[in-house]
């Protein structure tokens, strides 16, 4: 399965974001997934990129040329897409996507997952969007998307699809569904 997942290229000032960005690195390296995520050796990004690699697992960078040309991509990958710009890019990853996850991240992390939980409670993608709820990150979210159901603006059968974890065992979960 192509797990594309959606995080910072920042470390951030937790230290269990990065303890647990190896965790589900390491885990994707060792069950035979793939990773796809955006290509860079910077923060959480590099380090989950690393821990895959370490695992003996694959690992497949999207970046646009911009970043190319600022040389950030991970050196060690086992594959690298290289595409114009970012709309091409979070176009590619959804496309190579089988699951999706959203770790800790920033805006860019928001706006890619945005776009996957739309894609899915549309029913245009029929993949898992997980959000990873680690230490409570996107209770707002979850908040905000039971908000919308209850002011009529969204229903539960739209937002099928779209789970929050608050660990990787919880991801393993659902993922163990999809397979079936």
């Amino acid at each position: 399965m192509n797990i594309t997942v959606y995080l910072g290229a920042n470390e951030g000032n937790d230290y269990r974001l990065g303890e647990a960005v190896r965790e589900l690195g390491d885990w994707i390296g060792t069950s035979g997934h793939v990773l796809v995520y955006g290509g860079s050796k910077s923060g959480l990004m590099g380090e989950l990129a690393e821990s895959v690699i370490e695992a003996g697992g694959e690992a497949t960078g999207v970046e646009p040329q911009f970043f190319i040309d600022a040389a950030v991509q991970y050196e060690k990958l086992t594959e690298l897409i290289v595409t114009k710009n970012m709309e091409e890019r979070k176009a590619k990853m959804i496309e190579l996507g089988d699951a999706f996850i959203a770790f800790p991240g920033g805006t860019g992390t928001l706006e890619e997952i945005a776009e996957v939980m739309s894609k899915v409670s549309l029913k245009h993608l029929e993949a898992p969007c997980i959000l990873y709820n680690l230490n409570g990150y996107y209770n707002s979210l979850k908040e905000l998307l039971e908000h919308m159901i209850e002011k009529g603006l969204s229903t539960k059968e739209r937002q099928e699809g779209i789970y929050f974890a608050e660990n990787l065992e919880e991801i393993k979960q659902i993922l163990m569904k999809i397979e079936k």
